[in-house]
């Protein structure tokens, strides 16, 4: 193994999927996956198969859709959800089996009613097991984080002896420090016999700010894979964000530490997913943010107008963001937008393309410039076309003075329907007339609008969750009309509690 080399295991599709609201289908999932073998990662941990009939397909075809990178299954340590994994990834060229359990006090007690005896047993078990159908076993210790050290340090012992080629230690509840969590990896790598037989992982979460310092602190302590999402997406506060330990590395060469990941593909991955799965991306996020490489205050824009690096560190186009790019309007032809979907990591077929347009042109002569929101909202506006419920027609009508109503037209499976009704506003009253012909008790739990440009004639996305039944369904819309945003993405969550 290459000491220098540092892994980057991405779990965008596992941890950072589990987000609520965030769910891809088996076709979405396939092209974040071949958009991350595009961006150079070396494992891409496709799913837990055993969860659902749908998480084991999509490990199953993305399997067989990409071919450089490691296509890893989580398990429990639990051998039924090994054989599952195993056929999970009987397509890949190259599979791994990630299975664990906990191993702190909290998980020992509370979670398995057991002993710190019989969870190392169960540990050494499950991996053994796990080799008898792939030879890449990585073992997570979950809770590593709050786990004593020497208890830690026997257990990955263990299953190194047992035939683990990885051992994963996750900081799952976020609660290190990074000098705790650097030094628990140290701990490791002096006490631990034959630990030079396996590469030691870091799996760390954000919920107190912490996941990328802390996932640096292990590597500078010996840890050499990461295990990271595009956007820093996953549970609660997030995970440890791949572009930036990426380019912290990149940056501080003194550390000798690479990835080989492409960087120019950073920040078309950044928007491929954060589209795919109706999740903005804060504009300060670092890296991918749109503020990452704006300057506003008048000293900054001095500085970097007399040299860039009086405040920037890195070079924009590094992380494929094209200040060169060419701006869209109305009198853009087919091949300037092709180019700034590709750009953006949106790849489609000469049909798509002209589909796409058509509509570029309808949004282009309403607004002045087109921004790259726009584009990836242009580019999944073809999920409307299969829904079993479709707006028709919708008109909204509101003033001072007036009571706001509204009028819509619904083909449900190819049947028309009609109604009107009035409400608070017109995006109220546009919903309960929709929902005089969907005669469902919905009750709406969050409805977030977001702009994603400035100026009158903004897009604006509409995030929508619902109640219905006892379960929550969560739609997704956008336009330039807010009400149109609104009801597409009430019609979105509808459609999901229909099928």
């Amino acid at each position: 193994m290459d000491n220098n080399r540092v892994y980057i295991f991405d779990t965008t599709l596992r941890d950072g999927e589990q987000v609520p609201g965030c769910q891809l289908n088996t076709v979405e999932k396939i092209q974040v996956a071949k958009a991350l073998e595009e961006l150079g990662v070396d494992v891409i941990e496709a799913g837990f198969p055993i969860s659902s009939p749908g998480d084991f397909q999509s490990v199953v075809e993305i399997s067989k859709a990409v071919t450089r990178p490691t296509i890893c299954a989580l398990t429990r340590a639990v051998e039924k959800d090994i054989d599952v994994a195993a056929e999970s990834l009987r397509y890949a060229r190259r599979g791994r089996i990630h299975t664990g359990i906990g191993t702190s006090d909290f998980h020992i007690r509370y979670k398995f009613n057991s002993t710190r005896e019989e969870i190392l047993e169960r540990a050494v078990r499950a991996v053994k097991y796990a080799r008898k159908f792939v030879e890449d076993v990585e073992f997570y210790a979950e809770d590593a984080g709050r786990t004593e050290n020497e208890f830690l340090s026997r257990v990955v012992e263990a299953v190194i002896k047992a035939g683990a080629t990885v051992v994963n230690i996750p900081d799952t509840t976020g609660y290190c420090l990074p000098e705790e969590y650097g030094a628990k990896i140290q701990y490791l790598m002096d006490h631990v016999d034959g630990i030079e037989n396996a590469i030691i992982s870091t799996h760390c979460h954000n919920d107190l700010g912490m996941a990328t310092a802390n996932t640096l602190s292990g590597v500078c302590h010996g840890a050499r894979q990461c295990e990271v999402t595009l956007n820093g997406i996953g549970e609660r506060a997030g995970n440890t964000s791949l572009e930036e330990v990426v380019m912290i590395l990149r940056s501080h060469k003194e550390l000798g530490l690479d990835t080989g990941v492409n960087s120019q593909r950073l920040y078309p991955c950044s928007r491929l997913v954060s589209n795919l799965m109706n999740m903005p991306v804060q504009p300060n996020k670092a890296i991918v943010g749109k503020n990452a490489f704006a300057h506003s205050s008048g000293i900054h824009q001095d500085g970097v107008l007399k040299n860039v690096q009086t405040y920037e560190i890195i070079d924009p186009q590094d992380v494929g963001i094209d200040h060169n790019s060419i701006v869209l309007t109305a009198r853009s032809g087919h091949a300037a937008l092709k180019h700034r979907l590709e750009v953006l990591g949106v790849k489609v077929d000469q049909q798509g393309l002209d589909r796409i347009y058509k509509e570029f042109l309808v949004l282009a002569d309403k607004k002045k410039e087109i921004h790259d929101d726009d584009i990836l909202m242009l580019s999944g506006a073809d999920r409307a076309e299969s829904r079993h419920i479709k707006v028709d027609w919708l008109q909204a009508t509101s003033g001072i003075g007036m009571k706001p109503v509204a009028s819509i037209g619904l083909d449900v499976a190819g049947e028309k329907f009609e109604a009107v009704a009035t409400g608070n506003g017109p995006v109220d009253a546009s919903i309960k007339a929709l929902s005089k012909i969907v005669d469902r008790q919905v009750t709406i739990n969050e409805f977030t609008i977001q702009g994603v440009s400035k100026g009158a004639d903004d897009c604006c996305k509409v995030h929508m969750q619902v109640e219905c039944d006892g379960r929550l369904y969560y739609g997704f819309g956008s336009s330039t009309d807010i009400v149109t945003a609104s009801v597409d993405a009430y019609m979105d969550c509808i459609n999901k509690f229909s099928r």
